[in-house]
Formats: structure tokens, sequence, C-alpha cells
């Protein structure tokens, strides 16, 4: 439904081939940390350094966003992104990259992803005239944002292993210039600028006191952070299983990624089919405990063909856990509020992920990355079973 509107078609084509072109890239990091460091502690760090800033930076980022125009700062964000990757072209180019260069680029990249990730939340409701259509753009939204996932580390992985890192980063720059120009065509209202009342403290105070005053969001938020920072720890250790575990190269790790970004395809497309958010919470907390589950299941696959579905699973129901916690609350809350909480949502859902991969690349090198996934994902099926 939400797909009739010109303004969120040109929105979801523009982020949807940025966000190929981010994976791809995520690839070409991914393994060429892994191929100069030879340590899974160093995949940690790279993962914790592009998510981190999403842990503490999102929140006051929230605030920001309730006072700027969204889609200036989506410009400032994805132009930030470019050139991050121009910078990161150049070092391989010039064969000077090192591991802890990709660290500190990954560090940028996440520091404009802090204001970039709640922008996009924020802009969907600007973008369409009748609010009833919103949970339809949001589960949208998350489909093309994670087909991208499914479609961008299948296309990395072959770009890498066929031609290199250098094509994979100069294959990013180019998509990227795709969401520059779709928000340069999209007619939106001009942004009113809002007089603030109150300090920044306060403000964000109010957005936490929102989100965390209804009992059910308050769950729920709790969830999804306690199963981000578990579940989602998965993606720092893959370079680890395509390369040890299942002895292959950044091809089988981009189908290991696209495996996952599969399966989350195919839990927004489940959620775009709803017309309401009835029952969401019951989805929210089976589909974690699920997913928990599928995670330990995976961490003892000897066989890649075995890995792939658990991998699928899991990701489906993660994914379905988190695109429902954010469609209900973009549901209910006020448009004075909007980018706090969604900043609020983001903290929980992206900025708990850096903390688990840095916190299972540690404890991999001390007990090997199997075990280390096993007990993440037992802890994520218990805090479901709470739920």
């Amino acid at each position: 439904r939400a797909l009739q509107h010109r303004n969120f078609r040109l929105f979801i084509v523009g982020q949807g081939t940025s966000q190929i072109g981010n994976w791809v890239q995520l690839i070409a990091t991914s393994w060429l940390v892994y191929s100069l460091s030879g340590s899974t502690l160093m995949l940690g760090l790279s993962a914790f350094s592009l998510q981190i800033p999403m842990l503490l930076i999102t929140p006051f980022a929230g605030v920001l966003l309730d006072r700027l125009d969204v889609r200036r700062v989506l410009f400032a964000t994805n132009t930030l992104a470019m050139l991050q990757s121009v910078v990161m072209l150049s070092l391989v180019v010039s064969g000077r990259i090192e591991a802890w260069h990709i660290v500190v680029g990954n560090a940028v990249l996440g520091l404009g992803n802090a204001f970039d990730a709640p922008a996009r939340q924020a802009l969907i409701s600007k973008l369409l005239p009748n609010r009833q259509e919103l949970t339809n753009a949001i589960a949208l939204n998350s489909t093309v944002m994670n087909g991208a996932r499914f479609i961008g580390p299948m296309l990395g992985g072959l770009i890498t292993a066929a031609f290199g890192e250098v094509w994979s980063f100069a294959t990013n720059c180019v998509m990227r210039l795709a969401v520059i120009s779709a928000l340069r065509a999209s007619h939106i209202a001009p942004h009113v600028n809002r007089q603030a009342s109150a300090g920044m403290f306060r403000q964000l105070m109010a957005g936490i006191e929102y989100a965390y005053g209804f009992f059910p969001s308050r769950c729920a938020l709790l969830l999804l952070a306690v199963s981000s920072f578990c579940l989602q720890s998965y993606a720092s250790l893959m370079p680890w299983f395509a390369s040890e575990r299942f002895h292959g190269d950044s091809r089988t790790l981009g189908l290991l990624y696209s495996s996952a970004g599969l399966g989350a395809v195919c839990g927004m497309l489940y959620l775009a089919s709803r017309t309401n958010i009835r029952g969401l919470f019951k989805v929210i907390g089976w589909n974690a405990g699920v997913a928990g589950l599928m995670l330990v299941a995976f961490s003892f696959a000897e066989s890649l063909w075995l890995a792939l579905p658990m991998l699928f699973v899991s990701a489906l129901c993660m994914m379905l856990t988190a695109a429902s916690t954010n469609t209900v609350l973009q549901s209910i809350v006020p448009d004075e509020l909007r980018g706090r909480v969604a900043a609020l949502y983001v903290m929980s859902f992206l900025g708990m992920s850096p903390v688990g991969s840095l916190c299972s690349g540690w404890l991999a090198d001390h007990v090997g990355s199997p075990s280390a996934l096993a007990l993440f994902g037992s802890i994520g099926l218990i805090a479901a079973l709470v739920y």
C-alpha cells in the first residue's frame, strides 16, 4: 500500500541500492581484517567500532532529529559514508591498508550511522499522507533493507573473490549516489523548526519515559536489547566459521551472510502482509526464543549445508523480533517524540550488537568460536523465556 506514493518509492529504491553497496564493503572489510590479523578478537573489535556509536550517540542524535530537517541529516550521513569508502579505497589501492585502518574507518562510518539509522525511521512517516499506512511502510522498508542484506553479501563475496577488495570499495562509492539522488528527487513538506522548551537531557528523558512507561513496550525493548547483544554477535565470528569450520573463502562468507539476509527478508514479507499490530507482542517473544535455539544449533553444525538453514531461521526470527518492536513503537508514538523513540529502538537493536561482538570475539579467543556462540544463543533463549 505504501508503494503507491512516489516519495516512498524513491526512498525505498535509493536506500535499497545504497545498502547493497554497504554490505559489499562490509564483506570486504570483514575478510580483510581477518586476512591481515588472523584474530577473532580483531574481528570483534572491527564490528565493535562500527556499531558502538549506535549505543553511545544515537540517544542524543534522536533529540537532535526532533529539531532538525531529517532529509538534510540523511544527505550529510550518506555523503560521509561515501567519503569514508573513498579513503578506504585509496588505502587498499596504495597497498598501505592495515587492520587498524579498518577499525578506525568503521568508527567513522559508525558515527554517521548513529544519525542515519534513526533519521531513516523518522523520515518514513513524512513520506506518507496517511498514518494508517505506516505499519506497511515500516515492514516494506525492513524488507528492502534485509533484501540488501541477502543480495549484498553474496555480491560482495563474489566481487572480493574474483576482483579483490578494491572493487568492493569502489562499488560502494558508486551505489551510495543512489540514496543521495533519491533524497534530492523527493518532494517533502518543508521542515518546521521546533523551539526546544527544555534542555537536551530533559528531552531525552521525555522520550525514555514514553517508550519505557508502557509495560509491554518496555519488556519488548529490553528483550530486543538482550537478543541483539547475544544473537547478532554471530556476524563478527562468521569469517572464522567460513575459513576454519567450513574451509571456504570470501564466497563462503558471503553465502553465510546472504542466508541470514534471506531469512530476514522472509520474516519481513510476513510482517508486511499484516494490517494491524494486534498480536505482535507474542510474535516478539516466540521469535526471540527460536532465534536463540537456532543459533545454538548452528554453532554445532559441521556441514555448511546444514548450517545455512539454521542461520536462515535464526535471522528470520531475530528480524521479526526487531521489526515487530519497531512497528509497535512507531504506531503509537506522537510525531514530536518520533526521533527520540526511533533512536531508542536503534540503540536497543543496533547499539547492543557491538558490545556483543566485542564480548563474543574476546570469549572466542579463550574458549573457541563455537562454544562462545552456543553460550550467547543459550542466553538469548533464556531471555525469551523470561519475557
